[in-house]
């Protein structure tokens, strides 16, 4: 058989490849055709390569292209099987006078025709032969070769029809497709354009395996095309804009690649647009935004320019859409805006080595300002069948960000939505999973089909919790969510996240959100406390917040790393101690008296008496735990010191328990060690505070106090009130 004949057989799978849209009944197809069941008998009894050969030369020329329907192309399949395929695609023999790819682009067209069959796809001769296929990918030969471009177009079929079965991607990766689709995209050789049309369906199925497999590759691909884009002055930029969120990196962007996509972003942006042209490039510069945050946008005037121009863009797309009525929202355009207003609002609120100027600050939150306000209106016609969309989520998410930092502003708006936000939160919290599930929509939604960069909170009311704690600090607010039952579901998630972090659990994959969360759902019970003591003895959910503090922070202040949490829960527990002192559980028991031993050793750790060159007297100083937390625990300390002071008289056992602990006697003794001068005026009342209190209460207090120079101690730092307690019997 000659060469031509060869390539001519090789015909056969372009019949099949044209034939996919034409499903013809067999019974037709047979007695339209009855020359090919011949030549199909004839395959099936082929004794030998040469006569399987002339056999399929015979089929080829009795079926046209669109007369191949999808189960004759399974009768051919059954007749020639994959063996014989196999061997054209692994044999290095050709016919005299045959180029070496001759017989492998035969055995590549046979598997095109077959893998039109969806199920023969995926059958596993057909996945074997992918790491095969992929080297056809990069192989080196005359680029105007008619065989060759036709076996490169049948490998393209192959691996698509393969990447469209269930678990094809899976097996693509594995088999070095990833790497063979960058290197001939990168080439820019025949069908370098079907190559990113496979990557990108690969990367939309399965992003972090193809990154995890490829991710030299995938880089050298992204910065191919951060650099056209880059240069772009055609319409391929907008087609770019929606490729380049795929090739964006879980882990770091190189800075070369951002560069030229902000470059080219900033261009876009600043020219006069159609909304079909501008909203790919907000999508792409919210997925940057998500991925990198302010990173990516240069210091200096041009990059203060380009976030206020970003920002102005994503507030007036929010308002369009949101304040229009009876025009369809886009909702992956606005949830895109929404990533680039938490953008703008991080940056209107760092004081330092912030991009944006004081005036463009000001300018900013005034736009801002408005595009809540359309949120907010947004969120007031969401009635409750709507309540599980993500794009709900999406407006709440923003909301939350913008009352983290402002409440002050658009406060009756807020009041009003206060009561959905409650009931919102509260639906999401038990249905937690779909929580979870509406974030990944949400971020798919906005961003990315995977959702890269740090994880979105899957839970509404982790959302809201920081807009919450400013909100209780004012009367009215308040008492909406009071009304609303908001104190109540918060002790309820508390106590749930709580779990997370207990014993049993791995702490260290938990992300940073839980704690953070713990803590300001403390700082939430602090305000509610301090500006609502009645609410905290009477509802019933804070005894059970009570009963979990005082069983966890034994363990708690024990954990390195986790000493602002265990301020936190040891302040929140001291303050809540006073009001609930009657309750049987702070009357001595197990749990309190190791709530409080933990308190103590909270308290008492803070400083310590360090030397300095030149100076006989020691200084008092942070101890080297708390040094680095100071600025943020301070405030916790002396209301720990202070709460803990009220609790002494209120429960009598205390003091004893605080005088076995040895807290009052080491106290006396570091003040004594150290140079009065170095205590600050704020540190004497605190720990005069403490001292008087357990004086007062208890004889032996007194008496240990004495012991250890406590008058002499008193006198030198001027604490009238415990040099008075002390000289009295």
């Amino acid at each position: 058989m000659s060469c031509c004949d060869l390539a001519a057989a090789g015909q056969l799978g372009k019949a099949g490849i044209m034939a996919s849209d034409c499903e013809p009944a067999l019974n037709q197809a047979e007695s339209r055709n009855p020359t090919l069941e011949r030549y199909l008998g004839a395959l099936r009894e082929a004794k030998n390569d040469s006569e399987q050969f002339a056999a399929l030369l015979l089929v080829t020329k009795a079926v046209k292209a669109g007369d191949i329907d999808a189960k004759t192309r399974r009768r051919i399949f059954d007749a020639v099987g994959f063996t014989f395929p196999n061997r054209l695609l692994t044999t290095k023999e050709a016919p005299d006078g045959c180029p070496d790819h001759v017989l492998r682009a035969l055995g590549v067209a046979l598997l095109a025709c077959f893998c039109s069959d969806p199920e023969l796809a995926g059958h596993p001769q057909v996945l074997n032969k992918i790491p095969i296929l992929s080297t056809f990918l990069t192989a080196r030969g005359d680029p105007d070769d008619a065989a060759r471009r036709s076996m490169i177009d049948d490998t393209y079929q192959c691996l698509t029809a393969v990447a469209g079965t269930p678990r094809g991607p899976r097996h693509l990766i594995a088999g070095g497709t990833v790497s063979a689709l960058c290197q001939a995209y990168l080439g820019h050789g025949y069908g370098f354009d079907q190559a990113l049309a496979l990557l990108v369906g690969l990367l939309a199925a399965a992003e972090t395996q193809c990154w995890k497999e490829a991710e030299p590759d995938l880089l050298a691909v992204l910065r191919g095309l951060s650099e056209d884009f880059q240069k772009a002055e055609d319409a391929s930029k907008f087609e770019l804009c929606q490729l380049l969120p795929l090739f964006l990196p879980p882990t770091t962007v190189p800075s070369e690649c951002l560069r030229d996509l902000q470059a080219g972003l900033a261009r876009i942006l600043g020219s006069k647009l159609s909304s079909w042209q501008r909203n790919p490039a907000l999508k792409l510069a919210a997925r940057l935004a998500h991925a990198c945050g302010s990173d990516w946008i240069p210091a200096g005037s041009s990059g203060s320019k380009f976030l206020a121009l970003l920002v102005n863009l994503a507030c007036v797309e929010v308002r369009l859409a949101l304040e229009e009525t009876g025009t369809e929202v886009k909702e992956d355009v606005v949830t895109a805006c929404y990533a680039l207003m938490e953008l703008g609002i991080q940056e209107c609120t760092r004081c330092e080595q912030s991009l944006l100027k004081e005036p463009q600050k000001v300018q900013l939150v005034s736009i801002m300002k408005e595009a809540i306000g359309a949120v907010i209106h947004h969120l007031q016609q969401v009635g409750p069948e709507k309540q599980k969309e993500p794009f709900v989520f999406a407006s709440v998410r923003i909301l939350g960000a913008w009352l983290a930092e402002e409440t002050s502003s658009l406060r009756k708006e807020v009041c009003q939505l206060l009561p959905f936000l409650v009931r919102y939160a509260k639906t999401l919290y038990e249905e937690a999973e779909e929580a979870n599930d509406l974030s990944q929509q949400v971020a798919t939604l906005a961003i990315s089909p995977t959702a890269p960069g740090p994880t979105w909170p899957g839970d509404a009311l982790r959302l809201l919790l920081p807009g919450w704690c400013h909100l209780t600090v004012e009367d009215g607010p308040r008492e909406i969510l009071i009304k609303e039952g908001a104190p109540s579901l918060l002790c309820k998630y508390f106590l749930q996240q709580w779990e997370l972090t207990s014993p049993g659990h791995d702490t260290s994959v938990l992300p940073d959100s839980v704690e953070i969360g713990l803590q300001t759902c403390c700082h939430i019970f602090l305000n509610l406390v301090v500006t609502a003591p009645g609410l905290i003895k009477r509802d019933a959910c804070f005894t059970s917040l009570m009963n979990t503090l005082m069983t966890s922070l034994p363990a708690l202040v024990q954990q390195s790393g986790r000493l602002l949490l265990a301020a936190n829960v040891a302040t929140l527990g001291l303050l809540m101690a006073r009001l609930l002192s009657t309750s049987p559980a702070l009357q001595g028991t197990p749990a309190s008296r190791g709530f409080f031993a933990a308190a103590i050793l909270f308290l008492s750790q803070s400083h310590v008496a360090r030397a300095t060159p030149g100076s006989e007297q020691a200084v008092l100083a942070l101890s080297p735990d708390y040094e680095g937390v100071w600025a943020d625990l301070q405030e916790l300390w002396f209301l720990g010191m202070q709460a803990f002071t009220g609790c002494v008289p209120l429960l009598p056992w205390l003091a004893p328990a605080a005088l076995r602990s040895r807290w009052p006697q080491e106290l006396l003794q570091l003040l004594a060690s150290v140079s009065p001068n170095s205590v600050k005026p704020e540190m004497v009342a605190a720990y005069q505070g403490v001292l008087v209190e357990l004086a007062r209460a208890n004889r032996l207090c007194r008496e240990a106090m004495r012991l250890q120079a406590g008058e002499e101690t008193a006198s030198h730092y001027r604490m009238a009130a415990l040099e008075q307690c002390l000289s009295e019997p």
